[in-house]
């Protein structure tokens, strides 16, 4: 058998940028994986935060 490939999957934390500027305590992150070949850039989605109580722009964090 040949041996299974590490692949390009990267496990990453997407982290709200609405909630850092209201100034209410805690974070809203989500854990996700992308495929670091096709989408180099630093990934952008519309997920809920259950603090806010809305749907808001997380971003790709270090």
């Amino acid at each position: 058998m040949a041996k299974k490939s590490k692949g390009n999957r990267q496990q990453i934390i997407l982290e709200c940028t609405e909630h850092k500027t209201s100034g209410q305590p805690g974070t809203s992150r989500y854990v996700t994986q992308k495929n670091k070949k096709n989408t180099p850039e630093r990934l952008e989605l519309k997920k809920f935060n259950p603090i806010l109580k809305k749907y808001t722009t997380h971003r790709e964090i270090k």
